[in-house]
């Protein structure tokens, strides 16, 4: 992935709370995955309305400051940060959504908003820790990541590379175009009815944002303020990588456990390599239908 070393990074959507626990006070909590923390709740699309309970809480002051002075054209190597990397990747999918992306869905836009965060977070959806991973909260509309994730993601999950950080980004924009086009909302509303269902209904969610960022991939560096200037066939091998090993089978038989579809929330590795493979494949968000097919 390669990206347009003359470019101004755009960070009015970006939020920087990175070394101060992003206001978070209190204990670790045990989110979406009991023992299995981190290793469950990669990407979670529900975090707010299943598990964090009080939704109270709102995110601490933020600054940007420091973020400007690396992500700055003047830093000749910016794009060798993550952060950097990851404004870049947002800044691109704010440019195809805004745009082709929503049309295409009929959908009006508007902007999420990216934080950055390290060992905990308040959210409009709750309080969470860095073990949950990266995740999307409905209630603010905000985007959170602790980067150090990505070393995890890497080391542990064995999903290395720059473009394996763009697709989880990716995905978890894509949880911001399922609360704009309403299918959140009536994923949540399927659970409330067919409670029997509710593991189906959240695969078919998760499954919809691997789509939608396979969708991303496929269009980004069209833009026209596109700041991603080309993917190559090896980061598309790195996003397929990282989908695959964030896949509920392969998250239980990492932990050790019995592999049980019945338990699963987010889909099998071949599941989601597939979604994504089917918004690559067709570039278009409207081939993303998975509802009925999970």
């Amino acid at each position: 992935m390669d990206f347009d070393e003359d470019a101004n990074l755009d960070l009015s959507k970006v939020e920087d709370a990175r070394g101060g626990g992003g206001g978070f006070s209190g204990g670790p909590m045990v989110v979406g995955g009991g023992a299995l923390g981190l290793i469950v709740t990669v990407v979670l699309a529900l975090l707010g309305y299943n598990t964090l309970g009080d939704d109270s809480s709102s995110p601490a002051p933020s600054s940007s400051a420091n973020l400007a002075q690396e992500c700055a054209v003047s830093n000749a190597q910016r794009f060798e940060l993550v952060q950097c990397r990851q404004v870049a990747v947002f800044d691109d999918l704010r440019d195809y959504w805004s745009t082709e992306g929503t049309k295409a869905l009929g959908a009006q836009y508007a902007d999420p908003r990216l934080r950055f965060f390290t060992q905990g977070v308040n959210t409009a959806c709750g309080q969470a820790t860095s073990a949950v991973g990266p995740f999307y909260c409905p209630g603010d509309q905000r985007i959170y990541i602790d980067l150090g994730f990505y070393d995890e993601l890497a080391q542990r999950f064995g999903a290395p590379g720059e473009f394996a950080q763009a697709y989880v980004l990716a995905h978890e924009f894509g949880h911001h175009i399922q609360y704009l086009t309403g299918f959140e909302s009536e994923v949540r509303r399927l659970q409330q009815r067919d409670p029997g269902n509710e593991n189906k209904y959240s695969i078919a969610l998760e499954l919809q944002a691997d789509c939608f960022a396979g969708v991303w991939t496929r269009n980004a560096s069209g833009g026209a303020q596109s700041l991603v200037e080309s993917v190559s066939a090896e980061d598309i091998k790195s996003a397929l990588q990282a989908a695959g090993a964030v896949g509920d089978d392969r998250i239980q038989e990492q932990s050790g456990g019995r592999v049980n579809p019945e338990t699963w929330t987010h889909g099998s590795a071949a599941q989601r390599e597939q979604w994504f493979n089917t918004g690559h494949s067709s570039g278009d968000p409207k081939t993303c239908s998975t509802l009925d097919r999970v």
